[in-house]
């Protein structure tokens, strides 16, 4: 379990902060992350790395000299919001364009896109290597789903010290896309992991039992075996492992990075032990052992668990393998040194600015304030259970997600009314507040549902029931324009009901408040039928199986969040 935390909704920021304090001489806090705090020299790319925190040393930890030159992180186990990954990648960026990698989840995808857009329309060049080396997480015909665990470091490393010797954003881009082709990795759990404040771990491994390729963030494993002596545990590891060795790569005589990483709660003694049977059969392969690793290089708080990654060289990735990194967690080579950063370099968070608006709208706004409000508390009401929920097939994490977020909402449609916004605009500036502080998928969705609302309802006129009709109409398209279909088992699954059933009492006639409780009633009755479903996206796909007898929290979320609203 994990012991130290103040409120468990802080710990991520909390967590960054005594990041930064204990390492100022690589590393600054900017919006969303942290970039580093030494001069690079104009015109070289930068690697800016980033997923969910509860990772470390992944992936503040990998940011400084040959390495990173930032790193969004969100928080726990939540992909970084768009927003964030964008000021990372402003911050750090110095002239040769951005190449953006991280792990392959759905929620890392939508917002890392999504910065990458933003990237563009300002101006700067980007690229973005997605890292697939989990082989348990799809079949090799579809290694374009699989998620990235600790190879991404493998990616993280190659393309940070090229990078750093000074080549182009596209040959820095050629480098990570082949070392991701050249990296395979594969885990094995003997107990979950807990976020801080949950009574319970994400999944349970019976005592004696070991999961077998599980994900990094809770994710219970698509297996279940006795636990094995460590020779047995590293022979299952290395046989997976090779059993797939990627495309151009010969034995005997390839070179090979072993990466031998702890999760949480394995010390290093064991992994020593494990290890020594790793090279062993691995020499005995025909592999020649390069540089391997062993440690906590990702992990997965405090899960007792181990993976072995397997990085094929090539004469070049061999190269940039060896060459010189110092960041505040992964040190290779002799030190270089560093000139700080002046000490006047930071960045300032601005307050969205206000339009003008109408008297009609601003007096609704007020209104939407304490709609807000309501939201807020019913999420804070609900957190721990859709977190339990979210433990069930996904990462737990759905709840305090949720949580961020709606608090976040809250404080910016405040000051946002405050200030004299209109309705409209309250209800864009509290998405874009609820997107960039929760982060993940849900954030993302929420941002772009509110900001939907917003946009349609606009700040001249005082919304009426056909304009609320349109609005959340655009709100649903913006939700699906991310992908699920209602029988994917997510949000979609309600809001498609609430939406349908609205529009259908609003056009009989109905008053608006009566219309949005016979919708508010579908939607409760749909997020019950998830209960039956297998989930077909995001990281609850690979254990759906596990799902089915609960509903899907992202849809019991909405439902409940309109249930408020209708109380209102």
């Amino acid at each position: 379990m994990t012991r130290l935390f103040n409120d468990p909704a802080d710990f991520a920021d909390e967590m960054v902060d005594g990041f930064v304090a204990a390492n100022q001489s690589r590393v600054r806090k900017v919006h969303g992350g942290v970039a580093r705090s030494t001069v690079s020299p104009d015109g070289t790319v930068a690697l800016v790395i980033g997923g969910g925190s509860g990772h470390y040393p992944a992936f503040g930890g990998l940011v400084g000299h040959g390495l990173a030159a930032g790193a969004a992180m969100g928080n726990l186990f939540a992909s970084p919001s768009a927003q964030q990954v964008t000021a990372v990648a402003t911050a750090s960026e110095h002239g040769g364009g951005v190449l953006l990698s991280y792990g392959n989840y759905a929620g890392d995808v939508l917002n890392f896109d999504a910065a990458e857009r933003a990237l563009r329309d300002a101006g700067i060049e980007v690229r973005t290597v997605r890292v697939t080396d989990d082989v348990a997480s799809a079949p090799s015909t579809r290694t374009h789903e699989r998620r990235g665990i600790a190879g991404d470091l493998c990616v993280f490393k190659v393309a940070g010290a090229a990078a750093e010797q000074g080549m182009t954003l596209d040959e820095v881009t050629a480098i990570a896309e082949r070392a991701n082709e050249r990296t395979r990795s594969f885990g094995v759990a003997f107990s979950g992991c807990s976020l801080p404040g949950a009574e319970e771990p994400l999944f349970t491994v019976p005592e004696g039992r070991m999961a077998i390729g599980m994900g990094i963030h809770g994710e219970r494993g698509i297996d279940e075996a006795d636990v094995p002596s460590a020779a047995d545990l590293a022979r299952l590891l290395v046989e997976r492992l090779l059993d797939e060795v990627p495309s151009g790569v010969e034995l005997p005589g390839a070179h090979v990075v072993p990466i031998l990483n702890g999760l949480g709660s394995v010390k290093y003694e064991e992994l020593f032990v494990v290890y020594a049977t790793v090279q062993r059969l691995l020499e005995d392969a025909g592999a020649v052992v390069v540089e391997p690793e062993v440690g906590e290089l990702v992990t997965s708080f405090d899960m007792a668990g181990v993976s072995l990654t397997l990085f094929w060289l090539d004469a070049e990735l061999e190269a940039l393998w060896a060459a010189p990194a110092d960041t505040p967690a992964y040190r290779k080579g002799g030190a270089v040194p560093q000139e700080r950063l002046p000490e006047d370099v930071l960045t300032a968070d601005v307050a969205p600015p206000i339009g003008p608006a109408s008297d009609a709208s601003r007096t609704s706004a007020q209104r939407l304030v304490e709609v807000v409000a309501a939201v807020r508390r019913v999420v804070d009401e609900h957190a721990d259970e859709l977190g339990r929920m979210d433990a069930v097939a996904g990462d737990g994490d759905h709840g305090i997600g949720m949580q961020r977020g709606s608090t976040a909402a809250d404080a910016a449609a405040r000051d946002a009314a405050t200030r004299g916004a209109g309705a409209g605009s309250v209800l864009a500036i509290a998405g874009d507040a609820w997107s960039d502080k929760a982060g993940g998928t849900s954030g993302a969705i929420w941002g772009a549902a509110l900001e939907a609302l917003g946009r349609v309802l606009g700040d001249t006129d005082r919304p009426h029931p056909a304009t609320v009709q349109t609005a959340v109409h655009a709100a649903t398209d913006a939700v699906l324009a991310f992908g699920a279909v209602v029988g994917d088992k997510t949000m979609v699954d309600a809001l498609v009901p609430f939406d349908a059933v609205l529009s259908e009492r609003i056009d009989a006639g109905v008053p608006l408040r009566d219309a949005w409780r016979a919708a508010a009633d579908a939607a409760q009755e749909a997020a019950d039928g998830t209960a039956a479903l297998l989930p077909r996206m995001g990281r609850a796909r690979t254990h759906a199986e596990h799902a089915v007898g609960t509903p899907d929290p992202g849809a019991v979320s909405f439902a409940l969040i309109v249930d408020a609203v209708a109380a209102c």
